[in-house]
């Protein structure tokens, strides 16, 4: 199961918190270069602007998870083609958002077949609002719906590769779904986790903080020392820097609940700063620091 890992500092894609659909219309796509790390035993992140993409090379096709925006689908392909000419025979999406869903039907018409939790499906026919802007992202096109779907777990094989797809407890959203290459002992996380950058909460959908903070656990667990660890955002980890986001999902709940115990309004408790350290190592913006506490303290609120 385990094996050396070289992690891969890769700066990772920003996208709008929250409001995906803004990102695409505000986004010049062709600015997006697609940038390609090498995981070992022939499986590949791909990086551009959105979430992060991971292509599994079999023997008779490809697996891939997620599919960013739209307008990437060809310089996406491009890149996945650098790599193989074997078709691709499943796209996965770890969750609804439309920076891992937007190029669905294009890959679709490919001749992909794609797959998700059952949750997520539904949350795609339907079209979902923000509770962050109250931004509405109006249902996806019949071609970029899951024609595959699951419950608890499943199973992906092609020839010299297999996929365990499973779905953790409500924590991103009530949707997500993890992917485990149990061959290369590589772990797929979707926006359950992310690196070098503040986590997104749906709490709308439910998600919640104590959920991810729960799958976060879960994911320590289930790995090894040498596991490579491919979040929703930012570079490739291992199960050190999953414990080290594990604190800081801790760190800012307590901080953010101790601050709701003394009755503070949310936009007090974001005027206090009450993850500065954070903010300052992880260098992000006015609009993520406010949003972290923000979908911290919903997650308490009722919806």
């Amino acid at each position: 199961m385990r094996f050396a890992v070289a992690l891969t500092m890769a700066v990772a894609a920003t996208v709008t918190f929250g409001t995906e659909a803004d990102a695409q219309l505000l986004t010049d796509f062709s600015q997006t270069e697609i940038t390609t790390t090498d995981l070992g035993n022939r499986i590949y992140m791909l990086q551009g602007e959105g979430g992060n993409i991971v292509v599994a090379l079999a023997d008779d096709g490809i697996i891939m998870i997620d599919s960013q925006f739209a307008p990437l689908h060809d310089k996406i392909l491009a890149a996945i083609r650098a790599l193989s000419d074997q078709p691709i025979r499943y796209l996965v999406n770890t969750h609804h958002h439309r920076d891992h869903t937007g190029g669905n039907a294009s890959f679709a018409a490919d001749g992909a077949t794609i797959v998700s939790h059952v949750n997520m499906r539904d949350l795609l026919v339907s079209g979902t609002v923000s509770g962050l802007t109250g931004a509405r992202t109006p249902p996806a096109e019949d071609a970029a719906i899951p024609t595959l779907t699951y419950t608890d777990s499943l199973t992906l094989e092609l020839e010299g590769r297999t996929a365990q797809l499973g779905h953790p407890p409500d924590s991103h959203t009530n949707a997500d779904s993890y992917i485990y290459f149990p061959d290369a002992d590589v772990l797929v996380t979707g926006d359950i986790v992310t690196f070098g950058r503040y986590p997104n909460i749906d709490f709308v959908i439910g998600g919640h903080i104590d959920g991810m903070i729960e799958v976060t656990d879960l994911y320590i667990g289930m790995i090894g020392d040498d596991t490579k660890v491919v979040p929703g955002h930012g570079p490739v980890g291992s199960v050190e820097t999953l414990r080290e986001y594990r604190r800081m999902l801790a760190t800012s709940r307590d901080r953010v609940r101790a601050a709701m115990a003394e009755g503070k309004s949310e936009d007090e408790i974001i005027a206090a700063r009450p993850n500065a350290d954070y903010d300052a190592a992880m260098n992000v913006e006015e609009r993520r620091i406010a949003n972290w506490v923000r979908v911290i303290y919903r997650s308490y609120q009722p919806n």
